[in-house]
Parts: C-alpha cells; structure tokens; sequence
C-alpha cells in the first residue's frame, strides 16, 4: 500500500468528539472539606475525649461520678461549638498553601485552647464545686493566685488537644484535594485512551478506502461496470455499518466477522476464483466482545500481500479459540511468495507495517499488558496473525 498523510484527517477526526467528551466531565468540585465530614470529625473528636475520661474516672472511682458526668457532658458540649469556631477559621483559608494552614491552626488553636479551659474550670470549680476541690483551693491560698494558674496550665494541656483537632482536620482536607486529584486525573486518562483508541481506529477506514477506490478505478478502467456497481453497494454498505459504531466501544465477535464478510464480498468482486474465505467460530463464542474492526488491517493485509500477489488460490482462514480466560483469534492464509524479491511473508511483515502495528496499538490501548498481537510465517507455510484479549462478554448478550 502506498504511503499516505493521516495526521491531519485523523487530528480533525477526532478534535470535536475528544472537546466534548473534555467538556462534558463533571464540573470540579470544591477542595474544601465538606462540612458534613467536618462535624463529624469534631463530634468524633470530642465523644473520644468523652468516653475515654469517663472510663478513665470510673477506673480511679473518683467520687461523685455522676455529677461528673453531667458537667462534662456540659464542657463536651462547649469544646464541640469553639472546635466549631476554629473549624470556620480554618475553611476559610482552606485555599492557602500548607505550610500557611498549619500556622493559622496552631495560632487559632491557641485562644480556643484557654476558651476551653476556662470553661472547664468554671464548670468544675465554680457553678457547684466538688467538696474535694474547695479543699483543695483551700490549701493553695488565695495568693498564689489559683484561678488563673490552673488555666494557663491547664489551657496549655488542651492546647495540644485542640491543635491534634487541627492537624486531623488538614489531614483530612489534604486527602480530600488527593481523591479530587486522584479522580480528575482517571477521568482525563480514559479520555487520553478514548482519544487515542479513536485515533487508531479512525486509521482503518482511510487505508481500506484508498485501496477499495483503487480496485473500483481498476473496474472501471477494463469496462466491468456490474462488478463495479456490486462492489459501490457493497462499499456502502460497508461504511454505513461501520461509522454508525462506536470506535471506542467492544462488539461482539459475530458482528465484527460480519463487518469483515462485507469487506470479502467487495474483495471478491475483485479476485471471484482466487480469494475463499474459511469461518471457524465456535456459537458459544460469537458473543465475545472484541474492538470493532480490530480484524479489518489484518485480514486487508492477506489481501494485499497474499491473494493479489498470488497465482492461484489463496484460503483465507479466520479462527476463534477461548483458553485461559484469553480470546484467541487467529487469520491465516496459505498464500506461496511468488510474488518477487524478498518473499511474500517478509513483505506483509515490513511492507505493510502500518495495519499490524496498528491493530497492535489498539489492542495495547484497550486491554494493557493482558493483549498482545504476534505475526509471523507459519511452520505449513503461509502467514499468519494472532490476537490475544481477554475473554469477556458483550454487555448486551446479558452475560
């Protein structure tokens, strides 16, 4: 096949259905933390501090527990609406670096902190006291000063606790932006793999129809006008099947022979006793799903390099096989290399590199590391093609 220019067909092929699939992906969603994981991280928080003091007093058997309870049912409750408080500070600088957020968290965590333990103090030894605590106030004097001394002191202990508050909320934030990242960054891969999987199938139709026009010219030329005529029926028929499918959706195996049977019947206008066609399909595989037109270069390139540069008949041969979980589909053809220099087989391997590597790529694309595409002659003689996928089944078979 004569060399021809893809790129710019192909780029303004594929350019308007590549923006739209960008443009319809889900507007990006806030990088904040949503408010609802916020409370609850807050509530979370504070129902620890809760439980674990609880069980902590019921272990030392403190007296009084129950009045305990209530109060610090009191102070949780307080420590939950300024954690509140810092947790608005925090979301609204949520946009900043870093390194900034964690300095406005351990600077606002600070008034909050002595907030907190003055309410606590007030709540323990103000509003109904413990006899236990007046005690011990007593001993202390009232020149050293108790209430102020007991909450810096204790304002600097909450001071870490509130500030391990701040460092979950960041946590959690960062890993927000992470899983909006992380989801972006799929969502665009897919469209990169749609775009490049479009690419290479938007390749088949250009070279099948410089060589589809090249036969019918040659048709016209020698006056076969009948043949002529089948062979445009069957052209578009061909191309009305082929453009109303999804170049990046799977079809079942049945349906991709019958692309390429229309194919045959518009070569077989061209070579009636040279080209025989050979369909081995087991039923219990026509419903695989495989990329559309994934066979259309191969089976092209026995066309090519073996029925039309043969002298006789050429069996044109394709195979389908499950093993392993793996779908095997092999073409094969028993075309001699009389065809001049170098061999038939080394010309369908280097002369029309284009189809091969294109079905190769495509099969890369769609399927990774789990398809493969080998070629080479066969041991019987003739050539050969196989193509490993995964084997699984099209969606509208309801398997």
């Amino acid at each position: 096949m004569a060399n021809i220019a893809l790129d710019a067909p192909i780029s303004s092929a594929i350019a308007a259905p590549h923006a739209a699939a960008v443009a319809a992906l889900p507007p990006q969603v806030s990088l904040r933390l949503s408010a609802r994981a916020a409370i609850r991280s807050i509530v979370g928080f504070w129902l620890f501090y809760f439980v674990i003091n609880t069980v902590r007093m019921a272990i030392m058997e403190a007296p009084n527990q129950l009045g305990m309870l209530e109060r610090r049912v009191a102070v949780s409750i307080i420590g939950i609406l300024l954690t509140g408080l810092l947790c608005l500070v925090l979301r609204q600088v949520d946009g900043k670096s870093t390194r900034t957020l964690v300095s406005i968290a351990f600077v606002a965590s600070l008034p909050v902190s002595f907030a907190y333990a003055l309410a606590n103090y007030v709540a323990f030894y103000v509003v109904h006291p413990m006899e236990s605590d007046l005690q011990e106030l007593q001993k202390t004097g009232p020149e050293k000063h108790v209430m102020w001394h007991d909450i810096v002191d204790s304002g600097l202990n909450w001071y870490f606790f509130i500030v391990a508050w701040a460092a979950l909320y960041i946590a959690l934030s960062y890993a927000q932006k992470v899983r909006l990242a992380e989801r972006n960054a799929a969502l665009y891969r897919a469209e990169a793999q749609s775009a490049q999987l479009r690419a290479l199938r938007y390749q088949v139709n250009p070279h099948f129809l410089f060589n589809t026009l090249n036969s019918l010219s040659s048709l016209v030329m020698r006056q076969r006008g009948d043949e002529a005529e089948r062979m445009i029926i069957n052209l578009s028929n061909f191309f009305r099947t082929s453009l109303t499918t999804d170049p990046t959706e799977d079809v079942p195996l049945s349906d991709e022979i019958r692309m390429q049977r229309l194919y045959l019947d518009i070569e077989q206008v061209r070579f009636p006793e040279r080209l025989q066609v050979v369909l081995d399909v087991p039923p219990e595989l026509e419903n695989a799903a495989v990329p559309g037109m994934i066979l259309q270069p191969v089976i092209e390139n026995v066309i090519k390099y073996g029925v039309a540069r043969s002298m006789r008949p050429v069996t044109l041969t394709i195979r389908a096989r499950a093993a392993q979980g793996q779908l095997f589909l092999s073409v094969d053809d028993d075309g001699v290399a009389d065809a001049g220099p170098g061999g038939q087989s080394a010309e369908k391997t280097q002369g029309h590199g284009v189809g091969l590597r294109n079905v190769s790529d495509r099969l890369t694309a769609r399927f990774g590391a789990d398809a493969a595409c080998h070629y080479g002659e066969r041991p019987n003689g003739g050539f050969g093609v196989d193509l490993i996928m995964p084997l699984r089944m099209h969606a509208a078979t309801g398997q």
